[in-house]
C-alpha cells in the first residue's frame, strides 16, 4: 500500500479538499519565507529554512579570496534523528549531466566523437524507432534540442521503483512520435542524456562512468563522487522524504545516466568552480564546451533537490542539498538560495 500511495502523490493526484489547501495556504508560507528579515549569516539562514518543513539542507560556499564553507541544518535522518552532516553523500540527480558534458567535450575535441553525427550513425539500432534519428545530432542531444521525448515523463515511469537497465527505460520513448522537428526549439529531456551515456560507452569500448573517473574526478582529486549509488555505503547517504510520504526513499537507485551520481556539496563545489575557471578543460576543450552547455545545473529526484551554480558577479560557488521534495518544496528552496546569496552579497559589501 505505501508504494502504491506514494505513486499517487508523485503523480500529483489527491482530493478536492487536499488540494484547496495547497492553492490557499502554501503561497503564504512561501511568501512568509521570502519577506522574512534577511539572517546576518549563513547558517542561521539554514536554521530557519528548517521551520518551513524542510527536513535537511547542506549548503557549501566558495567565495575567492575565502576559505570555503560548509554550512548544514535539520536531519540526514530524520527517523533517527541523526543532524544533517554536511559531508554526507547527496543524490545530485541532474547535476551528473554536466561530467557527461564535459566528457563529450573531451571527446569531441580528441576527435572520437563528433557533434554533427546523427543519432542514426551512432545507435543504428535506434534508426527506425526514434523518429528523426537520421536528423538529430550529437550537439542537438546534449543541448535538448532533439524533440526526443522525456521518459522521466511518461505516466508509466516507475518513480517507486526504478528500472535496473537502460534497455527497459528506452520502451518509455521507442516508436513514440517526436515532441517537435529537430533543433526547432529547447525541451529538456532526460532521454537525451540516457543515449549520450551509449553513445560515450560505445565510443570508449567501456563505461563512461570510468572515464569520468578517470579524466575528471582523479584529476581534481574528487574521492567523494560516484557514478552510481551502489558504489556506496547506504548510510553514508542523506535520506530523501517525499512530502506526504513518511518512509525514508534514499534506497531508490537511479541508474540512469544523466541522473545517477552520487557525491558530496564539497565535491560537486570543487568541480563546479574548476568547469568555470578554467582550470579543469584546456583552452580549446573549453571553447567547444561553452558552445554546447551549460555551466550550472539543478536537480531533481523524489526526496533529493540540488542547485548548483557560480556566480560571476561575487566570484562565488554555492551548492546546495534539500532532502525533501514534493509540494512547494521546489519553490522554497529556490528563495532559501537566492536569500542565501544576498546574504553573501551583503557581507561581501560591508
Amino acid at each position: 500500500m505505501k508504494k502504491k500511495h506514494l505513486i499517487r502523490i508523485l503523480r500529483i493526484v489527491m482530493p478536492s479538499a487536499a488540494l484547496i489547501c495547497t492553492v490557499v495556504f502554501v503561497p503564504w508560507m512561501l511568501l512568509r519565507a521570502w519577506l522574512a528579515p534577511l539572517p546576518d549569516s549563513v547558517q542561521e539562514q539554514l536554521n530557519n529554512a528548517i521551520g518551513y518543513g524542510l527536513d535537511g539542507i547542506i549548503v557549501y560556499v566558495d567565495q575567492a579570496e575565502k576559505e570555503p564553507a560548509l554550512y548544514s541544518a535539520g536531519w540526514k535522518n530524520r527517523a533517527d534523528q541523526i543532524p544533517a552532516d554536511p559531508h554526507a553523500l547527496f543524490k545530485i540527480a541532474s547535476i551528473s549531466k554536466l561530467y557527461i558534458a564535459v566528457a563529450t567535450a573531451q571527446l569531441v575535441h580528441d576527435k572520437r566523437l563528433n557533434l554533427d553525427q546523427t543519432l542514426a550513425d551512432y545507435l543504428p539500432e535506434f534508426a527506425e524507432r526514434i523518429e528523426h534519428a537520421d536528423q538529430i545530432t550529437l550537439r542537438m542531444m546534449v543541448q535538448h534540442r532533439s524533440g526526443i521525448p522525456n521518459y522521466t515523463d511518461h505516466p508509466d515511469y516507475p518513480w517507486t521503483n526504478p528500472y535496473k537497465s537502460t534497455q527497459e527505460t528506452y520502451q518509455l520513448v521507442l516508436d513514440q512520435p517526436a515532441d517537435f522537428q529537430p533543433n526547432e526549439k529547447y525541451s529538456y529531456s532526460n532521454t537525451n542524456y540516457l543515449l549520450i551515456g551509449e553513445i560515450l560507452d560505445r565510443t570508449l569500448g567501456y563505461s563512461h562512468h570510468q572515464y569520468i573517473k578517470n579524466e575528471i574526478l582523479a584529476p581534481l582529486e574528487l574521492n567523494n563522487t560516484y557514478s552510481l549509488l551502489s558504489e556506496v555505503e547506504l548510510d553514508k547517504v542523506m535520506s530523501g522524504y517525499y512530502v506526504g510520504y513518511e518512509p525514508d526513499i534514499k534506497g531508490n537507485d537511479f541508474i540512469q545516466p544523466g541522473g545517477s551520481m552520487v557525491a558530496t556539496a564539497e565535491d560537486v563545489g570543487i568541480f563546479l568552480r574548476a568547469l568555470n575557471d578554467g582550470s579543469l578543460l584546456n583552452e580549446d576543450e573549453q571553447a567547444i564546451y561553452s558552445s554546447i552547455y551549460s555551466y550550472h545545473h539543478t536537480g531533481l529526484l523524489p526526496g533529493y533537490q540540488s542547485i548548483a551554480k557560480y556566480h560571476k558577479d561575487i566570484d562565488t560557488v554555492v551548492i546546495q542539498f534539500v532532502n525533501t521534495s514534493g509540494g512547494d518544496k521546489w519553490t522554497l528552496s529556490e528563495i532559501i538560495y537566492n536569500r542565501i546569496l544576498k546574504i553573501l552579497k551583503t557581507t561581501e559589501n560591508s
